[in-house]
């Protein structure tokens, strides 16, 4: 992860089918492109940013939940008092479809412009079969809009539901033989992730999920070890799963467990800060153990409304003790293995997909020092220029 192919006055030679067709120095591709449009450019060109965690569909912002925990409330004293995901989960229900396409279009639009070329956007907030179907609709229609390639996850165990409490049991029930059959008929989802976590789900519940999933051809992700250690990574790794994301409760078996697979641990550093927490989950040991970790804004309304893929590698540097390459190679190659997009995204080589992020930096480690600021200044998708201009006053209504 800290090997970095860094290479100056070189140029890329794009396709006319949006992929990479070659990177050489820039006087020998000049003599290749012939009559090709040719941009000259100043800064350090990076692989476009792959977010593989986010929650982009939702409604309002949970401004109370912020000014509850400023005032030292605890996430389960939040849930209590009306807020939490559930807060979420009943304005995404009355909500409609146009205007949950319109929300949502701004915000890809705000991660474009930091440079996520590929996101990972989950359901999650409506915990019912229509409003869960309708949130991955409103996810497909971003698919289809033109911006950042959007991978789509059900997330219908994210919490158990203010009607089937305490019947957890119940409602994996549904969740196994209502939704997913629904989820495989409307054929948007990719994947299928499950909140592991004491008090939300057991492994054994996140197991069966799962399981079941698999045979509704989705691939498994977990939320795992977040808020204490639950076994979620170690099912994770026995699941094959794509990521196990969270992690900042991870036990040394959890990470033993991810080293000898290939699950992608997903560190979400920006949800920990938000939260006031001082525990980070431990990227060092992570990546010495062996396993490969990628980084992600985990972007939602309760507990990260954090956009940039940048902060999240200058927070896993400072606080998760990542060098400042493995936190590049976290938000590209890495990130596009959490999603199954290794093969075609995450570098700048033959081949590969031309999504790139040009940055006003000199030396590359400087998009993981100025912390706050948006550095890019260039985005293309597919090789098309497409670095948006427009910040929408209502982001969030």
């Amino acid at each position: 992860m800290g090997e970095l192919g860094v290479r100056e006055d070189v140029a890329v030679l794009i396709g006319d089918d949006g992929h990479i067709a070659a990177v050489a120095p820039y006087a020998e591709l000049m003599t290749q492109a012939g009559e090709a449009a040719v941009q000259e450019v100043d800064g350090v060109l990076f692989p476009g940013f792959v977010d593989c965690h986010t929650h982009a569909v939702f409604g309002m912002a949970r401004l109370d939940d912020h000014e509850r925990r400023s005032r030292g409330a605890g996430y389960k004293e939040i849930a209590a008092a009306g807020g939490g995901i559930l807060s979420s989960v009943r304005d995404v229900r009355q909500r409609s479809y146009d205007e949950l396409v319109e929300l949502t279009r701004h915000r890809l639009d705000r991660l474009l412009a930091l440079g996520s070329t590929t996101v990972e956007v989950k359901s999650g907030y409506g915990l019912a079969l229509e409003a869960e179907l309708k949130q991955l609709e409103v996810i497909a229609a971003m698919a289809a809009d033109g911006g950042p390639q959007v991978v789509p996850t059900f997330l219908g165990a994210h919490e158990v539901p203010q009607e089937y409490r305490p019947r957890a049991d119940e409602y994996v029930e549904l969740v196994i033989h209502e939704m997913l059959p629904a989820v495989e008929r409307q054929g948007v989802a990719r994947y299928c992730d499950v909140f592991c976590e004491p008090g939300v789900f057991t492994v054994d519940q996140s197991r069966r999920v799962l399981q079941a999933a698999r045979r509704h051809g989705l691939r498994a992700k977990l939320h795992a070890d977040e808020l204490d250690p639950s076994g979620g990574a170690e099912l994770a790794a026995e699941l094959r799963a794509a990521s196990a994301d969270h992690l900042a409760a991870i036990s040394e078996e959890g990470i033993a467990a991810l080293a000898a697979s290939e699950t992608v641990a997903v560190l979400l550093p920006g949800t920990m800060m938000f939260l006031g927490q001082r525990r980070q989950a431990p990227g060092r040991r992570l990546i010495d153990a062996g396993a490969a970790v990628a980084l992600a804004t985990d972007f939602n309304p309760g507990s990260s409304p954090g956009m940039s893929l940048p902060l999240m590698a200058t927070l896993a540097a400072s606080q998760c003790g990542m060098a400042p390459a493995e936190t590049i190679t976290a938000i590209t190659v890495n990130g596009a293995a959490a999603v199954g997009e290794a093969h075609t995204r995450g570098q700048i080589a033959p081949g590969f997909r031309a999504d790139l992020v040009l940055a006003a930096v000199r030396d590359w480690r400087e998009l993981v020092y100025w912390y706050g600021d948006n550095l890019v200044t260039e985005v293309w998708l597919g090789g098309r220029a497409c670095h948006p201009r427009r910040w929408a006053v209502n982001f969030i209504v």
